[in-house]
């Protein structure tokens, strides 16, 4: 068994460029999640935040982006329960979101690579500096604020920094923590009280002089992700040790509840996201005293970017996350943990699908009505018209999950996510059996009078 996590915040992760909850129930998950023991939440707000003028086309179309009033209000509710809020806007990797726009494609790195920011333009940092003056000023008394960096790909491709490379002594490290430290500093000018986190991962092959050397010493606290339930302790405390001898002393840790098992996965394991929290327990457990662990936050990534699909939604997640908090606080998943869990959610933690009818009833299709015997109109009829009715009993059936699954969900999502995830999940069941109907009804007439 771990010590408890030891210190520092326990911040939850809403990531909004997918599924964004309704705002009546970002108000109860708020209550839900300070039973759990959350102290802040780290809000990826992308393109559901009310920008304004020349910013408003980032604003999401598929459903209204949150209202000024809405992201005050999910303020009020944290702040009501002692919860720290923590908007995350992305400064350089992983704009999808603002560089999608075709008004905005001459502010990419390369012309195919729609989420990294070319570093070069001076009208880029002006776009991403007014991103965050408009996210900090709708959030009064902020304290700290995320600038993401992570996977910053095709960095170095783009002409601009061709040329930029050219010069002796500049590498693809340095033109990074340039760009960085560029927006770092013009945020400590803006609002020199102001705590700025940032993703490790562009940072972790980095030499301990180059980041001593980079300028971003004493201006950013790096937040380190590993999101596996087999997280290499040693070299997760190596890594975090260098950054603090490098002169980044306050450090946070970055695990997952859910979305980061594959990019289409939509029932989390629970057990998976319990292990990584054990793994950075152990991490926790093993850091020297000078290390500043500011805390954790523990990411419940909707999407893999704004251009892949849907993850698992929030709500059959919850069990993975109460899990994953009492993990912390215990120290293990102990059976004390588990009861909890089950207590604040009302729920089991556990969740059991059973496909093997389905599985079955596919079997039976190859055996009797494959693709050859579609092709050359010689079926078995009483065997076809069994697999026809077998077909339509599950096409009946999934259509009335549907039509529940859709009433249930726009309760917490607005309708474009209930489409989206029928569009994903349900539609691919549907079409190969409303297929099968009709290619049997078209068979049968050939072999019967």
């Amino acid at each position: 068994m771990n010590p408890p996590w030891p210190k520092g915040k326990k911040l939850v992760h809403l990531d909004l460029k997918g599924a964004p909850p309704r705002v009546e129930y970002l108000h109860r998950l708020i209550e839900l999640f300070s039973r759990l023991g959350v102290d802040g939440l780290l809000v990826e707000y992308e393109d559901m935040f009310p920008y304004e003028g020349e910013l408003q086309l980032l604003q999401a179309t598929a459903q209204p982006a949150y209202s000024r009033e809405q992201v005050l209000s999910i303020q009020e509710s944290a702040k009501a329960r002692g919860m720290e809020v923590i908007p995350l806007v992305q400064t350089f990797g992983h704009m999808e979101f603002v560089l999608k726009h075709r008004p905005l494609w001459h502010l990419r790195e390369v012309p195919h690579c729609v989420g990294t920011l070319n570093p070069h333009k001076e009208e880029g940092v002006k776009l991403v500096m007014e991103m965050l003056r408009q996210v900090v000023e709708l959030h009064p008394h902020l304290r700290t604020v995320h600038i993401g960096a992570d996977e910053v790909y095709t960095l170095g491709e783009g002409e601009d920094s061709k040329l930029w490379l050219a010069s002796t002594g500049r590498s693809v490290e340095h033109l990074f923590l340039r760009h960085v430290t560029k927006i770092a500093k013009a945020i400590k000018e803006a609002w020199p009280d102001m705590n700025i986190i940032m993703w490790d991962d562009m940072m972790r092959d980095m030499s301990h002089d180059t980041l001593k050397a980079s300028g971003l010493v004493g201006l950013v606290q790096p937040m380190l992700w590993d999101y596996t339930p087999n997280l290499d302790v040693d070299k997760t405390v190596s890594l975090l040790e260098k950054y603090h001898g490098a002169g980044m002393s306050d450090l946070w840790a970055a695990s997952s509840f859910k979305g980061s098992t594959s990019v289409h996965t939509c029932v989390t394991c629970t057990q998976r996201h319990v292990d990584n929290h054990l793994q950075w327990l152990k991490v926790a457990a093993s850091l020297s005293a000078a290390i500043n662990m500011r805390g954790i936050a523990i990411t419940g990534w909707q999407r893999y970017d704004h251009l892949s699909v849907l993850c698992e939604l929030l709500p059959v997640a919850l069990p993975s996350l109460a899990s994953c908090l009492q993990t912390l606080n215990h120290g293990e998943f102990s059976t004390e943990a588990h009861r909890n869990v089950t207590e604040v959610l009302g729920v089991s933690s556990k969740m059991v699908f059973n496909s093997n009818h389905l599985l079955c009833f596919y079997r039976f299709v190859r055996g009797w009505f494959s693709p050859y015997h579609r092709q050359r109109k010689m079926v078995n009829p009483i065997n076809s018209m069994h697999i026809h009715n077998q077909a339509s009993l599950y096409l009946d059936t999934l259509q009335k999950m549907v039509e529940a699954v859709r009433k249930e969900m726009v309760n917490y999502y607005p309708d474009s996510t209930a489409d989206e995830w029928i569009e994903e999940h349900a539609s691919p069941v549907a079409a190969p059996l409303q297929r099968i109907i009709d290619a049997i009804q078209a068979c049968v007439k050939e072999m019967v009078p």
